[in-house]
């Protein structure tokens, strides 16, 4: 098993590697993004809608909701700017791990993420926006070690260019190529393939984690900060062992 996790997290990296990293990381997304708006009442895990609200509120005159969804923004790429720090760092000092160090990083963050959700019942004026700007730099801290691994042919936090990419593919897949045509159109059948399993492994994900934060509350997070340690956990303890000797 330990193995089987050093091939998705490693250093050395393959596009097999790479499409099941990022399977389980949009399942993971798709969960603490369900979660969240269980929490908060509002997803947390793309900009698109965060970059609109900005242009709303400004035209609308509310100063407070634009300054939010700046902060959300923020926070965002805040998580995106961790990433490149530490995955920088750890390649500079040979860590086998480099990439392991943002999903470690999340995994605290989810732990401290269902501390939140507990505290918003009884604090939620303080609560509700902290568990906001937690949740997006998250989405941008993972998103961003996804987009780095596979040179940014993987998206997992949002789905639009994934479902995007899906009807270009299954255009061309459909599409009636006249007899002898020297260069038919052609369907990605693999990048097709890879694509739904990563809007699949969201999907499945938001189910699970929506039946988990309502059926045992924050204590959901265990399980996802569990599945990013074990994830992580041989290039870490092979990191370890080395700096030892």
């Amino acid at each position: 098993m330990f193995a089987f996790t050093r091939d998705l997290t490693g250093l050395k990296r393959t596009n097999q590697a790479n499409t099941r990293l990022g399977a389980a990381l949009a399942f993971i997304a798709g969960a603490t993004n369900a979660g969240g708006f269980l929490a908060v009442g509002q997803y947390t895990s793309h900009m698109t809608g965060v970059v609109s609200t900005i242009a709303d509120q400004l035209v609308l005159g509310q100063v407070l909701l634009t300054l939010a969804a700046l902060s959300s923004l923020a926070a965002f790429m805040a998580g995106a700017a961790s990433t490149a720090v530490m995955v920088n760092w750890g390649m500079r000092r040979g860590l086998v791990s480099a990439y392991c160090l943002p999903l470690l990083v999340e995994a605290v963050l989810l732990l401290l993420f269902g501390l939140f959700g507990a505290a918003i019942n009884v604090f939620p004026g303080a609560f509700v926006p902290l568990t906001v700007l937690l949740l997006c730099y998250i989405m941008g801290l993972q998103n961003a070690v996804i987009t780095k691994i596979s040179h940014s042919e993987i998206r997992t936090t949002h789905v639009t260019g994934l479902v995007t990419d899906i009807g270009i593919e299954l255009g061309k897949l459909f599409y009636v190529n006249r007899a002898g045509d020297p260069s038919p159109v052609m369907a990605n059948r693999t990048k097709l393939k890879m694509q739904s399993m990563l809007v699949g492994s969201f999907l499945a994900g938001g189910l699970l984690g929506a039946v988990g934060f309502k059926g045992i509350g924050y204590a959901a997070t265990l399980m996802l900060a569990l599945v990013l340690v074990v994830l992580c956990a041989r290039p870490v303890l092979q990191d370890l062992r080395r700096l030892l000797h």
